[in-house]
């Protein structure tokens, strides 16, 4: 039987849509309509089908998972100085559509404290020059688009500087001496590519487009749009391979999306400085290409190559689609072609669907496929890249309203007691936009002999435009019987209000024995908080520097003795918490290893720890880090296990 809970609702006159004004030079802002209806992923309950209001609320879930990895005191994301560009960039793209702008101080802190010189290793493994400068030359032109993207929010003109700045820096590598012209690669001009030749267009365009007058920045975009659709680079079949030979031919590296998409985009933002006919045919035929049988899909999803069953993307390829994506969304916008429009809406709504846990995390495969060797990965370079399909999936003219939810824990786990139920505080909380108050109407769906409480509650959000959304919240306890079997339990809940549906999800694990290899979908449910650690892979987890990762064990309340064991290598530093936040250190790597020499199966005695907390559980928290933080080899885990006595 499933528990209901009930809020009052307080129906209002449907009131759709806003104009808000896109920024972009040249861009006249037009409507699309295309409503579709969709599964929501699980079979568990009825999903909302998939209208403006919907694509505002599932963009802002995904972006505020996104920014819980930000980190403010370095100011980027951990341990990427490009990716943190391009996933700062998305987070721009989201305040634009969305007139969200909850995120603008985080563009600044970023701004003032990452525009100094670093030291290699700091933000970057190259030096930094200054200005988000350094010899990776198209790191320094994503920087540049990201201060396009921040003017653009806000008319400050430090950041239109800024891109300019980084853009005179990047002139000083375009070199007709080789290949007849296009932008070096890096310092060291050994190579010359796709990415930093769409990128210099890209960049020199949107420059001319927002600097009144301009004559040098059209004239140095039209002249490496010239050079780069004549240099071979494009295929054939209109593909666009990696880079040139040293003899100045294609040299038939690998179509990556991103590549593709940044030609979309530079030609895109250089018609709509020219107008040009011609300009305009090629973005077309780039586009065709990408969607075509010898294109960039799988069964009508735009897949990587690193996406394939036996391969596993690297922190770069993690986020190549979602580049595509924001050009692809900029085509869209541009041409108004139906195709293109339900290209992307078919890639936002796979990835809603069947590419998103319970924790509204994001993966690198957007068709959700997965293996044991080959897992889908998820994390913050996921999370940016399949948030700009969402993005784009949100009407030009957004609505005037929306309505979204959450619960937490999303994915708790709950180790039964040989007797006696268990409990798992829970929160719901609504968050909405809009200009009129709204009381909601949520019901939850929960396993028969499953409870939910309270079974009535009412909660009141009273919006007040669309810049800052805001939430309310309610706390659920959810009962889960001692007899539950082995295995994911999905809760839900649906809220509605004035018209508006969202859905919110917990997948409550029950497991009596705790054993997971690190890097796979079965590590999730115990990685209660995983900081800035990362995964390359299965049986690979590593906290590196400042970083840290921690596994939650929920222990049964009549547990009376526990161990767990870590297989772990490099300069680790291991610690145990009975409330995740007052911690005693049991192990600590004393010698700068770096070879994976020490590696060893290490068991703690956790007995000591067990407290019960009130929930029918005693849980303990082990937590991993980096003994030596300066050196960049912090403890590393491959596999874990975990014993009890009750």
């Amino acid at each position: 039987m499933k528990t209901l809970i009930r809020f009052t609702v307080q129906k209002w006159a449907a009131i759709t849509h806003r104009v808000t004004p896109l920024v972009t030079a040249g861009l006249i802002t037009t409507l699309l309509a295309l409503s579709t209806a969709s599964a929501h992923g699980h079979r568990h309950h009825r999903s909302p089908r998939a209208d403006g209001a919907t694509a505002v609320a599932r963009a802002r879930v995904a972006a505020d998972v996104l920014m819980q990895s930000y980190d403010p005191d370095k100011a980027w994301f951990p341990s990427s100085w490009w990716n943190s560009a391009v996933a700062l960039q998305t987070i721009g793209d989201y305040m634009q559509r969305t007139g969200d702008r909850r995120y603008l101080p985080e563009l600044d802190n970023t701004f003032e404290k990452d525009k100094g010189t670093f030291p290699a290793g700091q933000l970057s493994g190259d030096p930094l020059l200054g200005n988000f400068t350094s010899r990776a030359i198209d790191d320094s032109e994503w920087w540049g688009l990201t201060w396009v993207e921040a003017y653009d929010l806000t008319g400050k003109k430090k950041y239109l500087d800024m891109a300019e700045t980084i853009a005179n820096y990047v002139d000083g590598y375009w070199d007709t001496s080789t290949c007849g012209g296009g932008v070096w690669w890096n310092a060291e001009r050994t190579y010359k590519n796709a990415v930093t030749n769409g990128l210099w267009i890209r960049l020199t365009a949107e420059l001319h487009n927002r600097i009144p007058g301009d004559q040098v920045w059209l004239g140095r975009a039209q002249t490496a749009w010239a050079w780069f659709t004549g240099s071979g680079m494009i295929n054939s079949k209109g593909l666009v391979n990696d880079g040139l030979t040293n003899q100045c031919t294609n040299n038939g590296q690998m179509v990556w999306s991103y590549n593709q998409g940044l030609a979309i985009g530079a030609g895109l933002a250089l018609w709509r400085a020219t107008h040009d006919p011609k300009i305009m045919a090629t973005v077309h035929r780039l586009a065709d290409a990408a969607m075509g049988a010898d294109g960039l899909v799988a069964n009508g999803i735009l897949t990587e190559s690193c996406d394939a069953s036996d391969r596993t993307c690297d922190d770069n390829g993690k986020q190549f689609k979602g580049i595509f994506m924001r050009y692809w969304t900029d085509l869209v916008d541009t041409t108004h072609d139906r195709r293109y429009a339900a290209f992307l809406q078919k890639q936002a709504q796979s990835i809603w669907n069947h590419d998103r846990d319970a924790a509204n995390r994001l993966g690198t495969r957007w068709s959700g496929a997965s293996n044991d060797d080959h897992p889908n990965v998820f994390d913050w370079r996921t999370q940016a890249s399949a948030l700009s399909a969402l993005i784009g999936a949100v009407p030009q003219f957004t609505p005037r309203q929306s309505l979204a939810a959450t619960l937490s824990p999303a994915q708790p786990v709950v180790i039964p007691a040989a007797s006696g139920a268990s409990v798992i505080p829970m929160t719901l909380t609504a968050s909405a936009t809009g200009y009129f108050p709204l009381n909601v109407l949520a019901s939850a769906q929960a396993p028969t002999t499953w409870n939910v409480t309270p079974n009535a509650a009412q909660v009141r959000l009273r919006p007040h435009g669309l810049a800052h959304p805001v939430d309310g919240s309610k706390a659920l306890s959810l009962t889960v019987p001692s007899a539950a079997a082995d295995g994911h339990h999905m809760v839900s809940v649906d809220v509605k209000a004035a018209g508006l549906d969202f859905t919110a999800q917990a997948d409550v694990l029950i497991a009596h024995d705790v054993e997971f290899d690190t890097g796979t979908a079965a590590e999730r449910p115990w990685l209660w908080d995983a900081d800035g650690s990362q995964s390359n892979g299965v049986q690979n987890r590593f906290a590196d520097g400042g970083s840290h990762f921690t596994y939650r064990f929920p222990f049964p309340a009549d547990t009376t003795a526990a161990q767990v064991t870590l297989t772990i290598d490099a300069e680790y530093l291991v610690q145990v918490s009975s409330d995740g936040q007052h911690w005693t250190t049991l192990r600590e790597e004393s010698q700068r290893v770096t070879d994976g020499s020490n590696k060893t199966d290490m068991t703690l005695d956790l007995t000591p720890y067990l407290q019960a907390d009130g929930s029918g559980a005693k849980p303990v928290y082990v937590k991993v880090s980096d003994a030596f933080p300066d050196d960049g080899w912090g403890g590393r885990v491959y596999h874990v296990s975990a014993n009890f006595v009750e």
